[in-house]
């Protein structure tokens, strides 16, 4: 598989805390520019631009050019995965704080 046709995976970009404020920022927002995201963090505009275009590959962020400005916004859709893999295990965690809900209600 080539570099451009590479899809990153959507859970390893949102396992890092910048790339989940990122994508907290722009949900908050219809749109951002570069220089007020960095200013969001104690790093460079490189670093940010760096966990940027790992959240577009992931297909989590779209950008468009206005003049010589970059402005992000969310896509939310691909998180669909990530709540569709959570949701399966919700009813796990349900059934087994029923069933210690009634062990301790026996007691």
């Amino acid at each position: 598989m080539n570099e451009k046709n590479h899809q990153r995976d959507v859970y390893a970009a949102i396992a890092d805390p910048t790339r989940r404020k990122l994508l907290r920022l722009l949900a908050d927002s219809e749109e951002l520019p570069l220089h007020q995201l960095t200013g969001q963090f104690q790093m460079g505009r490189t670093a940010v631009s760096k966990h940027l275009a790992i959240l577009k590959e992931a297909g989590l962020v779209a950008e468009r050019k206005v003049g010589r400005e970059t402005r992000y916004r969310l896509n939310a859709a691909p998180l669909q995965e990530i709540k569709d893999w959570v949701s399966f295990y919700e009813k796990f965690w349900k059934e087994n704080v029923t069933l210690l809900k009634n062990l301790l209600d026996e007691k």
